[in-house]
C-alpha cells in the first residue's frame, strides 16, 4: 500500500495574478515561450481553457524530458484556480493517483501563485515529490521574470 500525500508552496507573483491565471487556463501552450522547462502543451480533446478537456505536457524535471497527460477537471473562475489530475506519464509509475490545483489569490495588494499536490503513491518506498513542488516554483519565477522583465 501506498502513502498519500499533500505538498503546497505559495509563491509570490510580481507580473499579476490575472496574467498567470490566464496563461494557465487559456494559453497553457505558451507556457513554453516563458519557461525553457517546458517544452510544450498539447491539446488532446475539448478546448484550452474548459473543464473536462484533456492535455499533454513534455516538460524537463531533474534533467529528464517528461510526459504528463492530465485531464482539466476543474475551473474555478472566481477563485482563479485550476485542477489537473493526471492520467498518464511519468509521474503515474510511481503514483496511483496525482492531483496538481494552481490557484491564485491576492493579499494585501500581493499575488500569491499557490501549487498544490496531491497523491498516493504505488508503495512506500516512492519519494514524496518536494522536487517537482521545486521545480513548479521555478517555472513560476520563469514566468514572472518573462512577464515582469524583472
Amino acid at each position: 500500500m501506498g502513502l498519500t500525500g499533500k505538498l503546497v508552496a505559495a509563491i509570490e507573483f510580481k507580473a499579476g495574478g490575472d496574467v498567470f491565471h490566464e496563461l494557465f487556463r487559456h494559453k497553457p501552450h505558451h507556457v513554453s515561450k516563458a519557461s525553457p522547462k517546458v517544452h510544450g502543451c498539447d491539446l488532446h480533446e475539448g478546448e484550452f481553457g474548459h473543464a473536462g478537456s484533456i492535455i499533454s505536457w513534455t516538460y524537463t524535471h531533474d534533467g529528464k524530458q517528461k510526459i504528463a497527460k492530465q485531464l482539466i477537471q476543474t475551473i474555478n473562475e472566481e477563485k482563479k484556480l485550476i485542477e489537473f489530475k493526471m492520467l498518464e506519464g511519468d509521474l503515474m509509475e510511481e503514483y496511483k493517483d496525482f492531483l496538481i490545483t494552481l490557484h491564485v489569490e491576492t493579499k494585501d495588494n500581493i499575488d500569491l501563485v499557490t501549487w498544490t499536490l496531491e497523491y498516493e503513491t504505488l508503495n512506500e518506498d516512492v519519494d514524496h515529490p518536494i522536487s517537482l513542488l521545486a521545480y513548479f516554483i521555478e517555472v513560476t519565477k520563469d514566468i514572472e521574470t518573462h512577464h515582469a522583465g524583472n
